[in-house]
């Protein structure tokens, strides 16, 4: 009996202490970052702005992965279905809570399948339209939009994405109609708006900043409720024309569900030191990014707010 005792203590010990040696291993390989969007957007910007910070940190290569398609929905099948060895994530947009609402047939559960790792920034869109348009606030935007209802185009990165559900909710709150024309990101948004296939869209600060210096794109207004430091020029939506319009793009880093608890701690880690860099924080608020690092609890429970709101906010306007 003292020998199966002392068996089953060993083996409790074991057990306890296998996950921190496998944590105090990892990462012994490279680390996947999947982006569910195309390339040149706000979303996929900001993993090649940590990829090297990162890589320094993890002493690993990061490998940043394009997979749009679908709002993002097939990135996030795609790391909802890897192994969960903590070697694949996603770098996502605020569409990851809108998609629930929209997709009746998702391939994976968005609250379950996954891990809820770190907000990683928050920041500002651009109301943008092309040159050719006879407008330069929000309230000419407006009023030549109740004047043309079905004239005029607006890009988003497909129907769920970020730059979808934020156009209709300013649609909504305007009280004005735009045409929907969904693409496979951020970046060909701007393409579209650059060629005239489109004549408004919101788009990312850096993104479309060499675009509105040279006056292919005239950016008018900022989405959030206060001016953004990286384009004080810009008035807000708020207060050039539509009362009561607030909306940040937020950016998170997710991960399979079932990775091991000592890997997403050692993962945190290592994204919290990026984040906290005076010079990362620096370089991140020229490009109007704000960065954040939250816990993995605090990052769960605003999702999990932001699905509630945005499900009522789908119903309201029949999405």
């Amino acid at each position: 009996m003292p020998r199966l005792v002392c068996a089953s203590l060993l083996t409790a010990v074991i057990t306890v202490l296998a996950p921190p040696t496998a944590a105090a291993e990892f990462p012994t390989k490279p680390i996947r970052f999947l982006v569910p969007f195309a390339p040149g957007g706000g979303t996929d910007l900001l993993a090649r702005a940590l990829q090297d910070r990162l890589e320094r940190t993890l002493g690993v290569a990061v490998i940043v992965e394009n997979r749009p398609g679908a709002g993002g929905t097939v990135g996030g099948a795609l790391v909802a279905r890897a192994a969960p060895d903590g070697y694949t994530y996603m770098v996502s947009s605020a569409s990851y809570t809108f998609i629930p609402s929209l997709h009746k047939n998702l391939p994976y559960d968005p609250v379950n399948d996954f891990r809820h790792l770190s907000m990683l920034t928050t920041q500002a869109l651009i109301l943008g339209v092309h040159p050719s348009m006879p407008v330069k606030t929000t309230r000419d935007l407006v009023a030549l939009a109740q004047k043309r209802p079905q004239d005029i185009f607006y890009g988003s990165g497909g129907p769920g994405s970020n730059l979808h559900l934020t156009t209709e909710l300013f649609k909504h709150v305007a009280k004005i109609n735009l045409v929907h024309v969904p693409y496979k990101g951020g970046g060909p948004v701007i393409v579209a708006l650059l060629t005239g296939e489109i004549q408004v869209g919101f788009m990312g600060i850096l993104g479309s900043r060499p675009f509105r210096r040279s006056g292919q794109i005239r950016g008018i207004a900022v989405s959030t409720k206060e001016r953004s430091p990286a384009a004080p020029e810009l008035p807000t939506i708020a207060e050039s024309g539509v009362p009561g319009y607030d909306k940040a793009a937020w950016t998170g880093l997710l991960t399979q569900a079932k990775v091991p608890e000592p890997i997403v701690m050692r993962m945190h880690q290592a994204v919290s030191k990026v984040l906290k860099d005076p010079d990362a924080v620096k370089v991140f608020a020229e490009d109007g990014l704000i960065a954040v690092a939250s816990t993995p609890d605090q990052f769960k429970a605003f999702v999990h707010t932001e699905v509630a709101e945005w499900a009522k906010l789908v119903r309201e306007l029949k999405l």
